[in-house]
């Protein structure tokens, strides 16, 4: 597998959506807002981040132009760091949210220090071109690089292989619910969650260091 390569065309496919549609859900590929928030708040329920009090840190993984940052802002008090491999989308998040102190944004993953969560949302989701093992591959590898960083926990989505076949386009990747928890459950942590009960055709797994 070649993962720079992976990486420069996932890059270019969503610089390409940001410059059409601009810092808006459809300008990091996704239907609408309303799509968007319900995946934020499946992964701030698999983060337990609603039942946390006092401050954490959190790396929002693939930040696109940090729309995670004013969601989490209405609820929480937080340390965020948002990264992204698109120059573009860090530039574009810089000048967003440049009022927001808390919050740094890079696209240089060595410069960004363990935190007490990792938040990846809709990073998996465009294979483009490469074969299904090319990216299988990839995918634990990230995982593998998440969980790394991430002292309290984390938590990502998927589109889901249980989705309709008449609806699967052959240039996204769906996963299998099952295959993403056993590798959680192996490779992670004892304490798996697997939210595969709300209205979008996929799920999101979650990974915590200690159980709730």
């Amino acid at each position: 597998m070649r993962e720079r390569d992976i990486v420069t065309d996932v890059v270019d496919y969503y610089e390409g959506k940001l410059a059409t549609f601009g810092a808006t859900a459809r300008g990091v590929d996704w239907k609408d807002e309303a799509s968007q928030t319900k995946r934020f708040e499946q992964l701030v329920r698999a983060l337990g981040l609603d039942d946390r009090s006092g401050a954490f840190s959190l790396v929002d993984f693939g930040c696109g132009y940090g729309a995670l940052l004013p969601f989490l802002r209405q609820r929480q008090h937080f340390t965020y760091i948002g990264y992204d491999r698109s120059p573009q989308m860090i530039a574009e998040a810089k000048r967003l949210h440049e009022d927001v102190d808390e919050a740094t944004f890079t696209s240089d993953w060595s410069a960004v220090a363990p935190s007490d969560f990792i938040a990846a949302s809709g990073v998996f989701n465009v294979r483009l071109g490469w074969s299904a093992e090319e990216w299988d591959a990839y995918v634990l590898e990230t995982l593998t690089t998440i969980n790394e960083r991430a002292v309290a926990g984390w938590a990502a989505n998927f589109l889901t292989g249980y989705a309709d076949e008449d609806r699967k386009r052959s240039d996204l990747y769906y996963a299998d619910p099952a295959a993403i928890f056993d590798w959680c459950k192996h490779s992670a942590s004892r304490w798996v969650s697997l939210f595969h009960d709300y209205e979008l055709y996929e799920f999101t797994i979650g990974v915590r260091r200690h159980p709730c």
